[in-house]
């Protein structure tokens, strides 16, 4: 797949069906699981013309079957975060700089250059475990910064408190972005107007606080903090690119990126707008599977712009029996 870097990140409207076409048979001859997967629901491959008749695969079978397209010593491998006993979902990636560049320039698109920014991570949870995606790539940005300012913050809410009151007197853009819980924490413990920082959640209690609904948690940090939105970004361990919201929990995708939904009752029914449950094309996923049926329902509008409403009931998504190995 020489050169495809320079396809992926370079894709448009135009392009974008046919590579995720042509990355579904790359992907079928060399993919083992995703082969077997494919197969075992009994799609024909001749049959797939359109991005919508493409096989997803599950995201969960990420948790149980090492996810490769090729053979390959992974640079790393990615792990999600879970609660003790459960299991969790790895992603090995074959070369870090493609994650690199999709979350640089994914950034870039949404954000402007990095060195316009002082960029802090509020992500003490992500932290205290190895091989997080999210640490990994708020790392990067951090080191790209190249603010003196920049930096991660575990637990002391009091000196990131006097960070960001500092940042705000000298009108320094200020790019905060923290797991939910640390953010509540952090706004219950600091209110303050905020003229120059951006806050962005990441999703997530861990079982630190009651669950919310995202609505409840925007508007208690908006209130804490005089804003007028919190910003949102939408990604996962299986997934090398991420989607951003600017407010009102409405993402849009970088064009190497795109959401479909599925029906609920029939997967194989799946629609580029509408509600359903969420499927994700990643182009970045290039020697994983970038086809991805999450678990997250949600709702899609006419420009591609999606929502997600909540997640599905702990059913397993059909077809992960079919599996051999």
């Amino acid at each position: 797949m020489d050169g495809w870097n320079v396809k992926i990140f370079g894709t448009n409207t135009g392009s974008f069906d046919k590579l995720a076409i042509s990355l579904f048979h790359f992907q079928y001859q060399n993919n083992e699981i995703y082969r077997q997967y494919v197969d075992g629901i009994g799609k024909e491959i001749s049959a797939v013309n359109t991005i919508e008749q493409i096989p997803f695969l599950p995201v969960r079978l990420f948790k149980t079957h090492p996810i490769t397209t090729t053979r390959f010593e992974p640079a790393v491998i990615f792990e999600s975060s879970g609660t003790t006993g459960m299991v969790n979902s790895r992603h090995y990636v074959k070369d870090t700089s493609l994650y690199e560049e999709s979350f640089t320039q994914g950034f870039h698109r949404f954000y402007g250059n990095e060195e316009d920014w002082c960029i802090i991570g509020l992500l003490p949870s992500y932290l205290e475990r190895e091989n997080s995606s999210l640490v990994y790539m708020v790392e990067k940005l951090i080191v790209k910064s190249n603010n003196p300012q920049s930096g991660f913050y575990l637990h002391n809410l009091e000196v990131l408190n006097n960070t960001i009151a500092t940042l705000e007197v000298a009108k320094q853009k200020t790019l905060l972005i923290g797991v939910t819980y640390a953010l509540l924490d952090f706004a219950e413990r600091f209110p303050q107007p905020l003229q120059y920082t951006i806050i962005m959640e990441t999703g997530g209690m861990k079982g630190r606080r009651t669950e919310m609904i995202r609505e409840e948690v925007h508007q208690q940090i908006m209130a804490a903090f005089q804003l007028q939105a919190v910003h949102s970004e939408y990604g996962m361990t299986e997934l090398l690119s991420q989607a951003y919201s600017k407010g009102e929990g409405v993402f849009e995708c970088p064009p190497w990126m795109k959401v479909l939904v599925r029906d609920e009752e029939d997967p194989g029914y799946i629609s580029r707008e509408g509600k359903g449950v969420i499927n994700v094309i990643d182009l970045a996923n290039l020697y994983s599977c970038a086809f991805i049926a999450t678990d997250d329902v949600g709702i899609i509008a006419p420009n591609g712009s999606f929502e997600i409403l909540g997640r599905l009931d702990g059913s397993d998504l059909r077809g992960c029996s079919l599996l051999t190995i």
